[in-house]
C-alpha cells in the first residue's frame, strides 16, 4: 500500500505546486513542466501497481456496495470522461462550468467509491476526490473566473466521439486488468 500512497503524493503534489508555489512563473519553464508531467505519470503508475498489489478480503470492506450499483457507476463515468474533454473540444459547456475537468475527476472518484467499499479503494478514490475539491477551492480563491469564449455544438460532437472511444478503451483495459466485465452491474 505504500506504493499507492507514494503514487497519490506524486499525483497531488505536482498538480498542486502551481497553486501553492509562491513563484508561479517557474511553472512556465519547459523543464519544470516536463518534471511535473513525469512525476504525475510515475504517480499514476504507482497508484495502479500499489492498488493492485494489496490483497483485499470481504472482511476489509468498510461498506458493501449496493447490488447493481455498477450501472450508475458506468453512467457517471461516461459523464466524467465527457467533462474531462470539455475544454479541449471547445464544448458549449466551456463558458458555463469553471472546473469541468476537476468536476469530472470528482465524479470519477465518487463513481468508484460507489462500487468499491474496501479500505484501499476508499483511501485511493477518496483522496483523489478530496484533491479535486481542494483544487477547485484553491482556484476559486486565487481570483475571479475569466470566462472563455463560448464553444460550439461541433465541439460537443467531437467530445462525444472522444468520450465513447476513451470509454471503450477504459472498459477494455478494466476487463484485461481486472478480469471482469464492467457491464454486469455488480462486481465481485
Amino acid at each position: 500500500m505504500s506504493l499507492m500512497i507514494l503514487g497519490i503524493l506524486l499525483w497531488v503534489l505536482p498538480h498542486s505546486f502551481k497553486r501553492l508555489a509562491p513563484h508561479r512563473h517557474l511553472m512556465l519553464l519547459p523543464q519544470i513542466k516536463a518534471i511535473d508531467a513525469a512525476l504525475i505519470l510515475i504517480g499514476t503508475a504507482l497508484m495502479v501497481i500499489g492498488y493492485r498489489s494489496v490483497e483485499v478480503t470481504p472482511d476489509d470492506n468498510l461498506y458493501t456496495p449496493l447490488p447493481g450499483i455498477g450501472h450508475l457507476n458506468n453512467l457517471l463515468m461516461l459523464v466524467a470522461i465527457y467533462l474531462f474533454g470539455v475544454s479541449g473540444s471547445r464544448s458549449i459547456l466551456i463558458d458555463k462550468m469553471r472546473h469541468p475537468m476537476l468536476t469530472g475527476m470528482l465524479l470519477w472518484a465518487v463513481s468508484h467509491l460507489l462500487v468499491n467499499g474496501d479500505y484501499v479503494s476508499v483511501i485511493l478514490f477518496g483522496s483523489l476526490g478530496v484533491w479535486a475539491v481542494t483544487e477547485m477551492v484553491l482556484i476559486n480563491r486565487a481570483g475571479p473566473w475569466k470566462r472563455p469564449k463560448p464553444g460550439s455544438l461541433l465541439g460537443d460532437l467531437k467530445n462525444l466521439i472522444g468520450t465513447l472511444l476513451f470509454y471503450g478503451i477504459i472498459v477494455w483495459l478494466h476487463g484485461l486488468i481486472l478480469g471482469h466485465s464492467l457491464f454486469l452491474g455488480t462486481y465481485p
